[in-house]
């Protein structure tokens, strides 16, 4: 990983994507998703200041738990200032999404066991399939196994 000097306040958008790994047009969305931001130069180039590569591996390592990044957007945002966030941030931030993951996790495991079951039967029966049909809402609404929208057709 390339080491950029203490003196140096200041990183290039290139600079920011060596040391934190993310892609120039990962770092380029998430400043316009309005998750790290920058103050442009003269030459109207780019430059992020150090504590970017903080919040940047804050988004990352909330995306890769399954975060959507408008939540990332929202709990930085209730950082005072747009400060970079803390160990102490993230451990309050992770607690508050843990519940949220683990009823995730349960979808997920119902839709694993259901795909089982079809899995071994294979038909896709409308009127007892959990992942076409579930709760048999079209065997409420009229006989037949129709999935598309009739106009006006009984």
């Amino acid at each position: 990983m390339p080491q950029i000097s203490e003196k140096i306040h200041e990183l290039t958008v290139g600079q920011l994507a060596a040391r934190s790994g993310a892609a120039v047009s990962a770092l380029h969305f998430y400043e316009s998703k309005g998750l790290i931001s920058s103050r442009r130069t003269a030459g109207n180039q780019r430059r992020y200041s150090r504590d970017t590569l903080r919040r940047v591996a804050f988004i990352r390592a909330a995306q890769r738990v399954g975060i959507p990044l408008a939540t990332i957007r929202e709990a930085l945002a209730e950082l005072p200032e747009e400060r970079t966030p803390t160990r102490e941030d993230w451990a309050h931030l992770s607690e508050a999404w843990r519940s949220e993951l683990d009823e995730r996790i349960k979808q997920l495991n119902r839709l694993r066991d259901h795909l089982t079951d079809c899995i071994g039967c294979g038909c896709l029966s409308l009127d007892t399939c959990v992942l076409s049909n579930p709760g048999d809402v079209f065997g409420e609404r009229r006989a037949g196994s129709r999935l598309m929208v009739d106009k006006g057709r009984g």
